[in-house]
């Protein structure tokens, strides 16, 4: 990728550009939207494109407060809990999932649901039904609170405990060590993910793995980027929201991989420039729910103070798509039957 493709034009003075000849900036790739991100969104959009506003959503639909400011000014509210949905309203529900009991309410309350949850998520959903099933103790490793770990649990909470890290494996009480098995919340560090299943397999080591990682693709490919970048970075910096877990863990991969100073941001707003002081090499990424527009403008903040185009590093190819809810699906096929034929 040139320069030129990244559309941030040199700001330049000529002192400037002295100054540039010793700096590089560093753009990871891949980076940004994954498939189930771009999935949610676009949900959410052509929900209020058939339906109209309003449309609810259940949770932030992508941990990002650019992303959910932009789509409630097309008329999304969202709420966090269902009883704030109007009876017989549209609902979606966001990319992280939710448990059984959600879909339940929906139903009670007459709503129109479509699930806009990854199906990555939902294939961590599948397992944990199917280990409980088979009657197997299930140490789910996540955060507290977070939405997906919420959801999860709720798909089999008789055999569920969470697990947040390997401080956590001491305390774990199963009723048979031969039959026990480890998920995990998909946006987690696989590095540190990996530490706390064999502390688990220490303790347990009959332990069964999922039938495949669940850690998602765009997790492991974003944080195996940013390894590369920040190897030899004097500054990374991650475009993402606080409450978006990928963003967060992509600091924490930055800093572990060798990076001398990492920071997150929500935009280029948030860019403390005493953070520029002497660095050279700056490197830049973003999480899995990041519009690429925002990246767009700390590479101009950074042009902007005499660093050069920055030079993209690709480390992985990302070309899964997936396909819109079966519910809206539906719905936007009947639309089109019903609209006169442009012919």
């Amino acid at each position: 990728m040139s320069p030129s493709d990244l559309g941030i034009p040199p700001v330049l003075s000529p002192d400037a550009a002295d100054r540039a000849a010793d700096r590089t900036v560093l753009l990871a790739a891949p980076r940004g939207y994954c498939a189930g991100v771009d999935r949610a969104v676009i949900t959410v959009e052509k929900a209020l494109d058939l339906y109209g506003a309003p449309v609810y959503v259940r949770k932030q639909i992508v941990h990002n407060r650019h992303v959910v400011a932009g789509l409630e000014s097309r008329g999304a509210v969202f709420v966090e809990e269902l009883d704030e949905v109007p009876e017989g309203s549209t609902v979606v529900f966001s990319a992280h999932g939710v448990s059984p009991l959600v879909h339940q309410q929906a139903g009670e309350r007459g709503l129109k649901a479509i699930d806009a949850t990854c199906p990555l998520v939902t294939k961590v959903h599948h397992e944990a039904r199917r280990f409980a099933g088979d009657d197997y103790d299930i140490l789910l490793i996540g955060h507290e609170g977070h939405e997906e770990v919420e959801g999860t649990s709720g798909e089999a909470p008789g055999h569920i405990q969470l697990v947040q890290g390997p401080d956590d494996v001491a305390g774990i009480t199963v009723r048979d060590p031969a039959k026990v098995a480890w998920l995990s919340q998909t946006t987690l560090s696989v590095d540190e993910t990996m530490q706390t299943v064999d502390r688990i397999r220490e303790r347990f080591p009959q332990l069964l793995d999922p039938p495949s990682d669940d850690i998602c693709y765009a997790t492991q490919n974003r944080q195996v980027a940013v390894k590369e970048i920040a190897r030899d970075a004097d500054l990374v910096i991650v475009v993402g929201s606080g409450n978006s877990s990928n963003s967060v863990r992509l600091v924490e991969v930055a800093l572990e991989a060798g990076a001398a100073a990492a920071y997150r941001v929500d935009d280029a707003s948030e860019i403390d420039e005493d953070w520029l002081a002497g660095v050279r090499t700056v490197s830049v990424t973003s999480g899995a729910s990041v519009p690429d527009d925002l990246v767009a403008g700390v590479l101009a903040f950074l042009a902007e103070r005499g660093y050069p185009d920055a030079k993209a590093l690709q480390t992985a190819e990302e070309s899964l798509i997936f396909a819109l809810p079966p519910e809206l699906r539906r719905d936007i096929r009947a639309a089109a039957q019903a609209s006169p034929s442009q012919s």
